[in-house]
């Protein structure tokens, strides 16, 4: 019995923007924020004064853009900072991570390759020492009433206060 060959397995495009869209269709379908964290670097554009360790946080949900695209390479839309609209695209590898401001339900993504070989120059430190970029890990926070299962001897995390959501950098 001969069975026809198995064609090899191509990379194909990657599943990076599909799963944003996703995702960010399920907070909006049930009523949550949906927030990305940005790697911010030369091909970036957002403002500049509200990066921090080149880092980025966007609320993009339909209320708080204007003309939001969820593209396959870029995520474009024009957003409010202080008082005055401005545009931002990000290109999709660029996103670490989203998730609902609400509980922190989402994904994390590996940092752009590029910046794990080195940030671009407008990022170096003082000493001249590249940063290294952050690696983030979504936590959730239990219900009020749910009891957390622990597998280890260490008592289980607080929540934050307010019981909101929190990121939590892993270096």
């Amino acid at each position: 019995m001969n069975s026809p060959p198995i064609a090899p397995a191509t990379s194909g495009t990657s599943t990076r923007p599909y799963l944003i869209r996703a995702l960010h269709d399920w907070c909006t379908d049930n009523g949550f924020t949906p927030y990305i964290a940005v790697f911010v670097d030369a091909h970036v554009q957002v403002p500049a004064e509200f990066v921090k360790n080149n880092e980025i946080v966007l609320n993009v949900g339909f209320e708080a853009t204007s003309s939001l695209k969820l593209g396959n390479e870029a995520i474009e839309f024009r957003a409010r900072f202080g008082g005055s609209s401005r545009e931002i695209v990000v290109p999709v590898d660029h996103v670490i991570a989203i998730y609902a401001r609400e509980n922190g339900q989402g994904m994390a993504f590996p940092v752009p390759t590029e910046a794990n070989a080195g940030a671009p120059a407008s990022a170096q430190t003082e000493a001249g020492a590249t940063p290294r970029p952050p690696r983030l890990a979504l936590t959730e926070v239990p219900a009020a009433d749910s009891q957390p299962s622990t597998s280890n001897d260490e008592p289980p995390p607080e929540p934050p206060a307010g019981g909101r959501p929190s990121l939590k950098r892993v270096k």
